[in-house]
């Protein structure tokens, strides 16, 4: 199973058509959205995706009027952070501040993948046995310095995508 992720699209249209174009050239099962997404606009455009999407609202979600009306509109499945999904038979968990992950962890014995963004900073590292991975900036104007990730969830590889 192929998960995509993306996180902080801060309302960069031209940037989630790309994104959206990726996903769909690699034939994702889903995709996992770590939050701010900013306009119920931008959300929207999502619904271009050949597969789920579900994710968490980020601090930037918090304020905007109508993201939960075209979640319901276009069957995406988000909530306030943390959101645990058994995909695969991987627990994952989805945040989009990394702040509260710890005292997660310290709660949860069954985690295999954490997703989180809100730092814009890439972030692929193993801490037990647990897998923490942040794609990094999606949002960015620097053509080429935008990324989003791809898990293969039967080896837990990650591939980056960058446009």
């Amino acid at each position: 199973m192929l998960v995509g992720v993306v996180s902080d699209t801060h309302n960069n249209i031209s940037n989630v058509k790309s994104i959206i174009d990726i996903f769909n050239e690699e034939e994702v099962d889903v995709v996992l959205h770590t939050g701010d997404i900013s306009k119920p606009n931008t959300l929207k455009i999502f619904k271009e995706l050949k597969c789920p999407m579900m994710g968490v609202f980020g601090n930037n979600d918090r304020i905007e009027e109508g993201l939960k009306e075209i979640c319901e509109e276009y069957n995406f499945v988000f909530t306030d952070p943390p959101l645990s999904i058994v995909l695969g038979n991987k627990n994952i968990a989805i945040f989009h501040d990394p702040e509260p992950i710890q005292e997660y962890v310290d709660s949860h014995t069954k985690v295999d993948l954490i997703l989180h963004g809100h730092t814009h900073r890439y972030r692929e590292e193993k801490i037990g046995d647990i897998i923490y991975f942040n794609p990094g900036e999606s949002a960015g104007s620097l053509k080429g310095k935008n990324a989003l990730g791809i898990i293969n969830l039967q080896n837990l590889e990650i591939k980056r995508f960058f446009f």
